[in-house]
């Protein structure tokens, strides 16, 4: 890997950032970023493949000697955060904000393939560029990329997140379990309204959705496996409409997070399971709708290894490599490593300096762009290693 090649592109990873910063668009809308992207790798004479399930490109670069396939990949798409930061580069796009760093995802992605389209003849095999449309909202787009071949042959995937809660140099991974599944559930509890007076000709909804709501906290704490980290979280309870009537209808709704299947179906089975019998206890009839989404991202230990072992040597010995903790928050980059190795990788992007303190999805969000740099050399790091191996 040529360090000071990649170096020189951080002006244009800069550009390439501010300008998506400032034109941020929403999941499976993505239809300028796309046009943007695809304009900046026809620059570098690499060959574009257009997603039909969405705005999702692939770029396709094939080296002069047959070998691996890699892909590397990057998420496009923005939030529905209206952007209170007062930078020069802040959205243009009333409503809409890059306030997760995909903005910055796919400026790391486009520098790995500006570096490796001057070095076709170095290239042994073919690397894949991927850059996908709506990872923020579920189903997100990396199946419809995989169901269309994207994978198809490949022999490893790549991913970065850029990450403000990690300092500027520090970087993280894991082996193994990474990044929770996220579903949700909604249910319906369906009583008989009346008089808050006469309360006995009634079948009060709400009082059998307080009872539901505290049963659902004993599934974490008495079903599942202390060992495994988990949540089950109520985040709303919607009934009634006036303080002397009894709600004939509640409607309870929240989130599901594991780190393995087996944790993950049986919390579902246990909240289907205590959603039936508290209704039918209070006499009230239930109906759930449970929304299986994103499954836990699972980093292949191999690829962890690599990444551990070539980190060091393409960041210098500034930089901290890191063993992360599990987090809760979920990613469609687990649907990547289902199929094939692959790893994903953390990258520090915080710097109370440059005001990059405030959280991921915080409408004040920004992250030092010299993260961009320490992103592009792992891209390119990994890639080197795998395809050279």
């Amino acid at each position: 890997m040529d360090r000071l090649a990649i170096e020189q592109l951080l002006p244009e990873m800069v550009k390439w950032r501010r300008h998506l910063h400032r034109h941020p668009e929403l999941s499976y809308q993505e239809k300028e970023t796309s046009a943007y992207v695809a304009a900046r790798l026809a620059e570098f004479g690499i060959e574009v493949r257009r997603s039909g399930a969405g705005y999702g490109l692939t770029g396709i670069l094939k080296g002069m000697r047959p070998g691996k396939t890699v892909v590397l990949r990057a998420d496009m798409d923005a939030l529905n955060i209206t952007e209170e930061n007062s930078s020069e580069y802040a959205s243009q796009n009333t409503g809409v904000m890059h306030a997760c760093g995909h903005d910055g995802h796919t400026a790391m992605l486009l520098a790995a393939a500006s570096y490796y389209s001057t070095r076709r003849e170095e290239i042994t095999g073919e690397l894949r560029f991927l850059f996908q449309p709506a990872e923020e909202i579920c189903p997100g787009g990396a199946q419809g990329m995989i169901a269309e071949g994207v994978l198809e042959g490949a022999d490893a995937i790549y991913g970065l997140h850029l990450w403000t809660p990690l300092p500027l140099g520090t970087i993280g991974s894991a082996p193994g379990p990474l990044m929770a599944s996220a579903d949700e559930f909604f249910i319906d509890i369906a009583g008989k309204g009346g008089h808050g007076g006469m309360p006995h000709r009634t079948i009060d909804s709400i009082v059998a959705g307080a009872a539901l709501v505290t049963a659902l906290q004993s599934i974490v704490s008495r079903s599942v496996d202390p060992l495994c980290p988990a949540v089950v979280s109520v985040g709303t309870i919607q009934g009634g409409s006036a303080q002397n009537i009894i709600a004939e209808r509640c409607r309870i709704t929240g989130t599901v997070r594991a780190f393995d299947e087996e944790t993950r179906y049986l919390i579902r089975r246990r909240i289907e399971e205590l959603t039936a019998s508290i209704a039918a206890a209070y006499g009230a009839e239930s109906k759930i709708d449970y929304l299986m989404g994103y499954p836990p991202l699972v980093n292949h230990e191999a690829e962890f290894n690599r990444f551990f072992r070539v980190a060091p040597e393409a960041l210098g010995d500034s930089a901290d490599v890191i063993l992360m903790e599990k987090l809760m928050p979920a990613e469609d980059f687990s649907y990547y490593v289902k199929e094939i190795p692959g790893c994903f990788i953390f990258v520090g992007a915080g710097n109370p300096d440059k005001g990059a303190v405030y959280p991921h999805h915080h409408s004040k969000f920004d992250f030092d762009e010299e993260a961009m740099l320490h992103g592009a050399k792992l891209l390119v790091a990994m890639a080197d290693s795998c395809l050279n191996e």
